[in-house]
């Protein structure tokens, strides 16, 4: 009796301690903070083809993680660095100050680039990504190649992340376009993004005064001379594309020697145009992920029992979706390269640190339009907005017949905001709010505006309080914003990009540009699929709620209880 009384006793202690390792293990914080971007992901896109999709890649993150089918940014400038300062710090543009990928300094009397800082130029010669701005014309507009983090007002999850570890925690942005890695590293990480003038990922003093060996060692690899040579091809037969017939539409943006059917050919490595070819296909997300691994490797991520944070954002599929349209033969062989390099990133910090220890976090910075000429074919009102057609002769004759100048009173356009000029403003003391209210009344006339809607009159609360006007004064700044917001007719959009015609634009507060997708996966997460509502502001609080950190200083989300529920 004694012998089976202890036998029972000493089960049940084992029974306790299996139970109480599990319940820990499952609960322990993750060893590792993966972020993935896709830039230009709109919510839908991965349906698309997620039933041709082998497993791995986006089966893993939808069949086993927290999926937030109804995830919206709450601001209405859908742009790049909007989005992704967004989803780091979990405040509206408002709050982190990035209202868009260009603004207008009224002092200074240019534009700035969103990252863009003199202060802290590109380590080593001859890096600039200035050299090939045809699938990046926002680059052009920059005053110097210097970068940094210091435009961003609000601290980012990462940088709560460094605090609380005491700087110890380990954290890494690593990006194609510049603004997808700074925003994500945040001030107190460390960013690598791509210069095309090099074929290497670069960074600025900022972060480093020279670069770590291994970062030397990888670029001296050339990694990007093996695509040389070679092409873009399709990876499954072109009948079982659901764009399989539209490979050579008249709207596709055309490259020379790149061309608008398949086979892309990247051609010869001395040609200027090649680095560009590359990050307008799968290539350049797979040069990204090459370096992403250099860094893990190199760095010791995820070996330690400090939570370290790795983004990685991938710029591909907005810049495919850019020439080719997000609705494309390209588009939708595009999302088949992803997943696979999703599957292969998936895979590889699995057989590195176990998914058990990584809390993935998956989202994009904004969604797009369809092109046009599409939607027309369904009786859909679409169209491109040409700035040029703005009837300035009327809005300037309206100016002089009510103020009495003529002089112009308007700085310039960056898109969302009209700019005014407050020194002609001043010099014949004018009113500076009745001349925004008589300009928007005159802009709101024009084709393809929706709404020209001044700056004064969401902050007096004089417009009724939508989810659209919300929105819009989400996207406000009184240091960087502009007298009037416009908003273009839905699928309406500007297709010019600093001289260059692309086939799709983003940038608006419709859903097709505001709708990404949330997922949330490993550390034990059990899979959800979740239909109400959220805002991408919720993204960062919730990390810093999942490790008990303190939360981004300007956050304004809400926390996501199906991913903190195993904390309990």
């Amino acid at each position: 009796m004694k012998i089976i009384q202890t036998s029972i006793l000493f089960s049940s202690a084992l029974l306790f301690f299996s139970t109480q390792s599990i319940f820990c293990h499952a609960n322990s914080k993750p060893k590792l903070v993966l972020q993935i971007t896709v830039d230009q992901l709109r919510a839908d896109l991965p349906n698309t083809v997620f039933d041709r999709l082998p497993e791995g890649g986006f089966k893993y993150l939808y069949n086993q993680g927290i999926v937030y089918q109804n995830a919206q940014h709450g601001h209405a400038n859908t742009e790049t660095v909007v989005g992704h300062t967004t989803l780091a710090t979990g405040a509206n543009p408002s709050e982190h100050g990035m209202i868009g990928n260009l603004w207008y300094d009224k002092e200074l009397k240019r534009s700035i680039y969103n990252v863009e800082d003199y202060r802290y130029p590109l380590i080593g010669s001859g890096a600039g990504v200035d050299k090939n701005t045809e699938v990046d014309p926002t680059q052009a507009a920059a005053s110097t190649d210097g970068r940094s983090p210091s435009a961003i007002i609000s601290t980012t999850f990462s940088d709560e992340l460094a605090m609380s570890t005491n700087g110890k925690a380990k954290i890494f942005g690593v990006s194609v376009k510049d603004r997808g890695a700074i925003t994500m590293a945040g001030h107190a990480g460390k960013a690598f993004w791509f210069s095309k003038a090099k074929g290497q990922f670069v960074s600025s003093s900022y972060y480093y005064d020279e670069y770590p060996s291994w970062v030397n060692k990888w670029n001296s690899k050339e990694v990007y001379k093996s695509y040389a040579n070679t092409s873009w091809q399709l990876t499954n037969d072109i009948s079982t594309y659901i764009h399989g017939e539209e490979d050579d539409m008249p709207y596709e943006t055309k490259f020379p020697g790149y061309g608008v059917v398949f086979p892309h050919n990247f051609g010869n490595a001395d040609n200027k145009y090649f680095t560009t070819f590359l990050t307008l296909s799968p290539a350049g997300d797979e040069i990204t992920l090459d370096f992403a691994k250099a860094l893990f490797e190199s760095e010791k991520l995820g070996l330690d029992n400090i939570t370290d944070y790795l983004s990685i954002s991938f710029s591909c599929t907005d810049y495919v979706g850019h020439v080719f349209g997000p609705s494309s033969l390209e588009a939708e062989d595009n999302l088949f390269k992803l997943d696979r390099t999703l599957a292969d990133l998936i895979k590889f910090v699995d057989d590195k640190i176990g998914l058990d220890n990584v809390l993935i976090v998956l989202s994009a910075d904004h969604g797009a339009p369809d092109v046009p000429e599409r939607l027309k074919t369904i009786g859909v009102d679409a169209g491109y907005f040409d700035l040029d057609s703005v009837d300035t002769l009327s809005i300037q004759s309206v100016i002089e017949k009510k103020f009495k100048i003529s002089e112009k009173v308007v700085s310039g356009y960056f898109h969302p905001y009209v700019y005014l000029d407050n020194e002609v403003i001043e010099k014949y003391n004018l009113d500076l709010d009745e001349v925004s209210r008589t300009l928007a009344k005159e802009l709101q006339k024009q084709e393809g505006i929706a709404f020209a809607i001044p700056s004064i009159d969401l902050l007096e609360g004089k417009i009724s309080r939508t989810k659209l006007t919300t929105s819009i004064l989400n996207n406000y700044n009184p240091k960087r914003s502009g007298e009037i917001y416009i908003v273009t007719e839905p699928y309406w959009f500007v297709n010019d990009m600093d001289g260059l015609t692309v086939a799709s634009h983003h940038g608006s507060p419709w859903k097709y540009d505001t709708s990404v997708p949330v997922i949330f996966a490993g550390n034990g997460l059990k899979k959800q699929t979740i239909y109400r509502t959220i805002q991408t502001t919720d993204v960062a609080l919730t990390l810093s709620n999942y490790l008990n950190i303190k939360i981004p200083s300007g956050s304004s989300g809400e926390p996501l209880l199906e991913v903190l529920k195993k904390l309990k």
